[in-house]
């Protein structure tokens, strides 16, 4: 278990940089994410492509996604390293774990025109799901191997655990402790428009997905509690038993 100071968070594309807020439409709901370097961020480590985003509400399909076209086919992950980055072995270990523990494989691309490329970057960030073409998984140097499992768990389609529909129900979210301009990092991925479920019946606190309670403070205040105000740890060791239950679940 690890523990964070006020103003940390576990992962960030861009670390200490702040960029334009831009309102957009993703499916049939408004949503407000970063521009940093060109790059569309959202939830601080969700890389969004242009091509989700537009100026008109599009109808819609519901921490994991649902829709077909999201998930990778025949449960296999394509994949590239740059040879320019830093420490590979972190990507390695990474897919080795997702490998020993669910039911995902990963298999170097030849042709594929769906893949990932693991490639430098200035913080950790991914492309959430699949998109049946190139997309990206950027780990800076500070990015560790449980940073990258977190990452591979934004590829194969798990939202951040606080955004369950249901989170109400088992924490609380301090939106007067939430630093101005990022409240959006805290609605639910329904209320952004995006499909997914919620796999059992409570928030897994323990989940490699889950965000620390200091995430996005302006005051040193924790921004999310459980429901009687106590403070939790968060893991950045490995997939919990529920993060795997939600994976068989979303491929069977």
């Amino acid at each position: 278990m690890s523990n964070f100071t006020p103003q940390t968070v576990a992962e960030s594309a861009y670390p200490g940089q702040t960029g334009e807020i831009r309102k957009a439409y993703f499916k049939n709901a408004p949503i407000n994410y970063q521009v940093i370097n060109g790059e569309s961020v959202f939830q601080n480590d969700i890389i969004l492509h242009d091509h989700e985003l537009s100026g008109e509400p599009v109808a819609s399909e519901g921490t994991g996604r649902t829709r077909s076209t999201a998930k990778w086919p025949n449960k296999i992950v394509y994949y590239v390293i740059d040879p320019n980055l830093p420490n590979p072995q972190r990507v390695y270990d990474a897919m080795a774990h997702w490998e020993a523990n669910t039911s995902i494989r990963f298999v170097a691309r030849t042709t594929q025109r769906g893949y990932v490329l693991f490639r430098n970057g200035s913080g950790c960030s991914a492309n959430v799901g699949y998109s049946g073409s190139l997309q990206y998984v950027n780990l800076g140097g500070g990015c560790s191997v449980g940073n990258t499992i977190h990452e591979i768990g934004h590829v194969v389609g798990l939202w951040h655990e606080h955004t369950r529909v249901d989170r109400n129900n088992h924490i609380t979210i301090n939106y007067g402790n939430i630093a101005p301009g990022t409240e959006y990092n805290f609605d639910t991925y329904a209320a952004q428009g995006y499909d997914g479920f919620d796999y059992g019946n409570t928030i897994d606190l323990n989940s490699v997905m889950m965000y620390g309670p200091y995430d996005f403070s302006k005051n040193g205040l924790p921004t999310i509690t459980r429901k009687d105000g106590s403070l939790f740890s968060i893991q950045r060791n490995g997939l919990s038993p529920l993060d795997i239950a939600t994976v068989q679940a979303m491929y069977p």
